[in-house]
């Protein structure tokens, strides 16, 4: 289970609002400590866990691949999945774990989910998709959400996703991500697939024209708050970041609950590090590394004075740091926040 109190769960209203601005699932990468990590720099940004399969949450070690802390809220399980009976139960497993939206993965482009028929290759399957998400919502005690592509290989978007939006609502669902790209499912390895085929921003604003009813986020090579707001003011009712949020978080998580939200409290680059202390103190002490937290640090003062001691002391020296040396871990973050020019010599926290 979660490794702390769970608050209570967001309303479907409050979780909207949240989604305003979202952190999007990136396998190896928005794992629990990312999430924690990222919410320090944003009070109100909705967070995504890295994809999980349903066979695996059903067979699988449920702790280790479901338990989040409760300072991660409001938090969502990405699930993937094309069997309606694995994926309804993996939702009722989910359930108690009290995630805030459960999301069903349809537009991974990886080899490995095409093989186990999920994922992107779904966009060819609407009608699966919709039973899918059906057996997910019977289960499910919040919002069952899908993130998707505009269409696959050879299929035409301006046909496809209309069709696909509307079969999947029928079933239920009225939150989609669309990534604004296709995906290729032959051709092209993952990474391309998150860079070769064009965005097509305008196809996505259309659908928000088409679907007033429903509430669309989008997704696909957004990298400012700038951008994010400017979806926003064309009418779409959120937007997903993705890499930007990973590798130059300060810019784009930090500013975000003032500009999107009006929240006046803002942290500096340096207060979050002294906000991740404890939890870092708690991680290692309890028998945890202190580099399985701190390499989602890495990005925190990009383009900023310092940035690359910053990245080369963490680098260096946080795998040296064994499990349970709480002073040696903090004293390796206050070595690398050293290397950052105007920020404190110790992380306060």
């Amino acid at each position: 289970m979660a490794e702390s109190k769970m608050p209570e769960k967001q309303g479907v209203s409050a979780l909207h609002d949240a989604a305003r601005l979202s952190v999007a699932p990136m396998m190896d990468w928005t794992d629990r400590h990312c999430r924690v990590f990222h919410r320090m720099l944003s009070r109100q940004a909705l967070l995504y866990t890295e994809m999980v399969t349903a066979p695996a949450v059903i067979h699988g070690d449920r702790d280790r691949l479901l338990g989040y802390d409760a300072l991660e809220h409001p938090v969502a399980l990405q699930l993937g999945g094309s069997d309606p009976a694995e994926l309804a139960q993996a939702t009722r497993i989910a359930a108690a774990y009290g995630y805030d939206e459960i999301n069903l993965n349809v537009g991974c482009p990886s080899d490995r989910v095409q093989s186990g028929c999920f994922g992107a290759v779904l966009m060819q399957r609407p009608q699966l998709v919709a039973e899918c998400v059906a057996a997910m919502i019977a289960e499910s005690p919040v919002e069952v959400t899908v993130k998707c592509r505009i269409g696959v290989d050879e299929q035409v978007p301006e046909e496809v996703l209309p069709a696909f939006l509307e079969t999947v609502r029928a079933a239920g669902v009225t939150r989609f991500t669309i990534h604004a790209r296709k995906a290729w499912l032959q051709g092209l390895s993952p990474k391309e697939n998150r860079d070769i085929p064009p965005l097509d921003y305008d196809l996505v604003l259309q659908m928000k024209q088409a679907f007033p009813d429903l509430n669309l986020s989008i997704n696909g090579g957004i990298t400012s708050l700038d951008a994010v707001e400017g979806f926003l003011e064309q009418g779409m009712d959120g937007v997903m970041l993705g890499r930007a949020a990973y590798h130059d978080p300060g810019s784009v998580l930090i500013g975000a609950d003032r500009r999107i939200w009006g929240d006046a409290r803002e942290v500096s680059r340096g207060e979050a590090v002294g906000l991740m202390r404890p939890y870092i103190a708690d991680h290692v002490g309890g028998g945890g590394r202190l580099h399985q937290v701190t390499r989602h640090m890495l990005g925190l003062f990009h383009g900023q004075p310092g940035a690359r001691g910053w990245r080369r002391v963490l680098s260096e020296r946080a795998h040296g740091i064994a499990a349970g040396d709480v002073a040696g871990a903090l004293g390796v973050l206050d070595a690398a926040l050293g290397q950052v020019a105007g920020a404190p010599a110790q992380a306060a926290g």
